[in-house]
């Protein structure tokens, strides 16, 4: 029986399992779902399943750099305990480092083999689940490569080298000393965690995000009753100090306190002996944007009851 991609969908939402294991699956039961299914549980693939609907919000960031290239990534685990274990910290680990064999995409990553093992990311990923029993979700990932100068990574607080709750990439290209240029970078990319910036240029802010902050300035201006030429004049004012919140060569440098990130490159060109430029910037906060579950204790204990 031939097997189709509807087929490979089908049996992959009732099991969570991977895309490949599901095809294997279906051939291995000539097309039959059920048959498949007990075939990924006989595996232990299927036990990701049901474990798949629990909010994955824990785990690690985790860097990997190669002097011109650098990879992040964010494994999710259930708990902050999986997140200390040796072998889960491993494994982010052996992401990141397949990580930078990609573009940076998830598709790519997922699709990557670790160098130890040689399972791809998403086998080693479902496989992880069922051994250590906890929903793990590679939530994203990315990377940069300059043509020449460094891409350097932060950790903070890190848990264990390359590995933490919040981490940063950042590309610097210049064809200056590439010691002094991956100190530089690393200042940057510890600015862009205690800052958190937007966008690394002004060109670079979504323009939607711009138009809603000139609206909010606009209302506010009219509001004071200033004449509508005085209020764009305000608008403009409000602008340039949202940019400077906002943009990272704008920002003040966090490592001094008085110049901008923009100035911090130019003067750093005498050092490094060429000129310094930003060729972008990624940072990953763990868990960020993923809504957890509150409990309600007493809710539960309710509904128990009432279910008696």
């Amino acid at each position: 029986m031939a097997i189709t991609a509807q087929m490979v969908k089908e049996l992959r939402e009732k099991t969570g399992a991977g895309m490949m294991d599901c095809k294997t699956a279906l051939q291995e039961s000539g097309g039959d779902m059920e048959a498949a299914v007990d075939w990924l549980r006989t595996k232990g693939l299927a036990k990701a399943a049901k474990k798949a609907g629990r909010v994955a919000a824990e785990g690690l960031v985790g860097i990997a750099e190669a002097g011109r290239k650098a990879a992040i990534v964010e494994l999710n685990s259930e708990t902050d305990f999986v997140a200390r274990n040796d072998r889960f910290q491993a494994l982010v680990t052996e992401v990141a480092e397949a990580a930078l064999t990609t573009d940076g995409s998830l598709e790519a990553v997922m699709a990557a083999k670790l160098p130890k093992s040689g399972k791809t990311v998403e086998a080693a990923v479902t496989d992880a689940v069922a051994t250590i029993g906890e929903n793990m979700t590679l939530r994203r990932s990315a990377a940069l490569e300059v043509d020449e100068g460094v891409v350097a990574g932060y950790i903070h607080a890190a848990a264990a080298p390359g590995l933490g709750k919040i981490g940063v990439i950042v590309g610097v290209r210049s064809a200056g000393d590439s010691g002094k240029l991956y100190a530089l970078g690393r200042q940057i990319a510890m600015h862009v965690a205690a800052a958190s910036p937007l966008a690394l240029d002004v060109s670079d802010l979504d323009p939607a995000v711009v138009a809603r902050e000139r609206a909010v300035y606009a209302e506010q201006a009219r509001g004071s009753g200033k004449p509508e030429a005085i209020i764009d004049k305000m608008v403009e004012g409000r602008l340039r100090k949202f940019y400077e919140e906002a943009v990272l060569l704008k920002q003040v440098f966090v490592i001094d306190g008085e110049r901008s990130v923009e100035t911090v490159l130019r003067d750093a060109q005498k050092d490094v002996g060429a000129p310094v430029a930003l060729t972008g910037f990624v940072c990953f906060r763990l868990g960020e944007g993923v809504e957890r579950e509150e409990a309600d204790f007493a809710a539960e204990v309710a509904a128990a009851v009432g279910q008696r």
